[in-house]
């Protein structure tokens, strides 16, 4: 009684093309045994592309192959020759592999007899048609991508701060994601001022919530798309730029400007960035002894760890530095605009909140709640086509989640714009001409946020005894500030 191997394979594109799955297949195969008395030993299911042998299931079979008898003889069944493969090198390679472990490969719907020299010429023809057909899909697909990047359309996985989603025409487009889409508008503002490194812009850009690691951020920032241009590749190997249908989150003047600033080899004269919260001084504290600048460092005690600013050339000063960051907050807060600056002030912070802070939210506001209208009719569309069956249950649900994350992050920005708007009505109700506290918000600032405002009153005159600093800030600033 002979003895055989069934090999069952589909991949995800041909199973939706053709309609192939791996229980018909399977099932026609033990049919196929049992009226010609064949034992079957073991079905393989393979869930893998044929363009070479490098499948899971597969190395199994060839594995299990190698560890039985040689003198044994086995088959391996399949249903047809584009099961086995669609690369012709490969495949008569793999045959002469099976030859030589002393097993014979045959698909049962184009049989052929190897033993007949004829029978060669057939299976070329059975194994090269699976490679022509996969030629043809792969040009068909790349004649696809570029008409749809011609139409301004982009047909690829969308990049960070945009999703996917298909429009009621059934075309695949994309839009802006938040917060990823604002996190990445602020990265390419950064950039601009060339006063950041790339990598501290994103680590900034990583604390403020964008998923993005070092080398895809290096792409991010050279990918047009985000300018509302789509990079085509031309036929004769040429580039050019096609102006793309979705929505834009910079300008293309800062995308190009910031290209002008990444390309250029320059030295950037910003002091390194530590966004360590717990050494925001970096940078600008220098030792009172050899006149160094004093890094940051943790220090292992006998229950957690000490933050101290120490200098590393030789003098061993150290000091703490929660101690003298608390030194440096105490300063600040001392300081308070003097009585001609806070009128002053006042009466401009006044005309800024009600001229143009709460302008711009309100037309904010509205722009949010027309987009969400937007998102809400669209969805109300798309139930239609799916109660009169045009559309599919899949691509509705797709729809209805996709619906939700984009009003989802709609609504956290409405409640964003109402928070702001209730800020500047409490604002317009303090008495300006009072005392004002300019700094109490400092410790609520992020890392980034704290280094910028600490260069315009970096520390001066540490005293390494008592972890204390005074301030020191530039003769404009010294005439409408005072000390409490």
């Amino acid at each position: 009684m002979k003895s055989a191997y069934l090999y069952v394979r589909v991949s995800t594109d041909e199973q939706k093309r053709k309609g192939y799955s791996l229980p018909e297949q399977e099932d026609r195969l033990i049919k196929y045994c049992e009226s010609n008395n064949i034992y079957v030993k073991r079905v393989y299911r393979e869930y893998f592309s044929a363009k070479d042998f490098n499948r899971p299931e597969w190395k199994k079979l060839v594995s299990e192959l190698k560890n039985i008898l040689a003198k044994e003889e086995n088959d391996i069944l399949f249903i047809r020759w584009d099961r086995f493969s669609r690369n012709i090198q490969y495949a008569y390679e793999m045959l002469g592999i099976l030859r030589k472990l002393n097993v014979s490969a045959m698909a049962i719907d184009q049989q052929i007899d190897l033993s007949v020299p004829e029978s060669s010429v057939m299976l070329a023809i059975y194994l090269s048609v699976p490679e022509a057909e996969n030629t043809r899909r792969a040009m068909n697909t790349m004649n696809g991508i570029r008409k749809a990047k011609e139409m301004g359309r982009y047909p690829n996985k969308a990049p960070v701060g945009y999703v996917n989603m298909a429009s009621l025409d059934g075309r695949k487009i994309i839009v802006p994601k938040q917060p990823e889409a604002n996190i990445i508008r602020w990265a390419f503002q950064q950039l601009a001022k060339n006063i950041y490194r790339i990598g501290e812009v994103n680590e900034m850009a990583v604390h403020k919530g964008l998923g993005c690691s070092s080398s895809n951020f290096f792409k991010l920032i050279r990918n047009p798309a985000y300018c509302g241009l789509i990079l085509l590749k031309r036929g004769d190997g040429e580039t050019m730029m096609v102006k793309g249908i979705h929505e834009p989150l910079i300008p293309e003047a800062l995308f190009y400007e910031v290209q002008d600033v990444i390309n250029t080899k320059r030295k950037v004269n910003a002091i390194r960035v530590d966004l360590s919260p717990a050494f925001f001084l970096t940078g600008f504290l220098i030792c009172p002894l050899c006149c160094r600048r004093l890094t940051g460092s943790f220090s292992k005690g006998s229950t957690r760890k000490y933050p101290y600013y120490q200098c590393r050339k030789g003098c061993r000063v150290r000091v703490r530095a929660d101690k003298l960051n608390d030194s440096y907050r105490e300063q600040l807060q001392k300081l308070e605009l003097s009585g001609m600056a806070s009128d002053l002030f006042g009466t401009i912070l006044a005309d800024w909140n009600v001229d143009t802070q709460k302008v711009k939210f309100l037309y904010e506001r509205q722009a949010l709640r027309r987009q969400l209208g937007e998102q809400e009719t669209i969805l109300s569309r798309a139930r239609k086509l799916y109660v009169e069956n045009i559309l599919k249950f899949d691509d509705y649900s797709e729809m209805k989640s996709e619906f939700r994350r984009i009003t989802d992050g709609i609504r956290k920005e409405l409640c964003n714009v109402a928070t702001k708007l209730r800020a500047i009505e409490e604002q317009r109700k303090l008495d300006l001409r009072s005392s004002i506290d300019i700094f109490g918000a400092f410790e609520s600032l992020d890392t980034a946020d704290k280094k910028q405002l600490v260069s315009f009153f970096p520390p001066v005159d540490i005293d390494i005894k008592k972890s204390a600093v005074s301030i020191g800030h530039n003769v404009t600033l010294s005439k409408i500030l005072v000390c409490k």
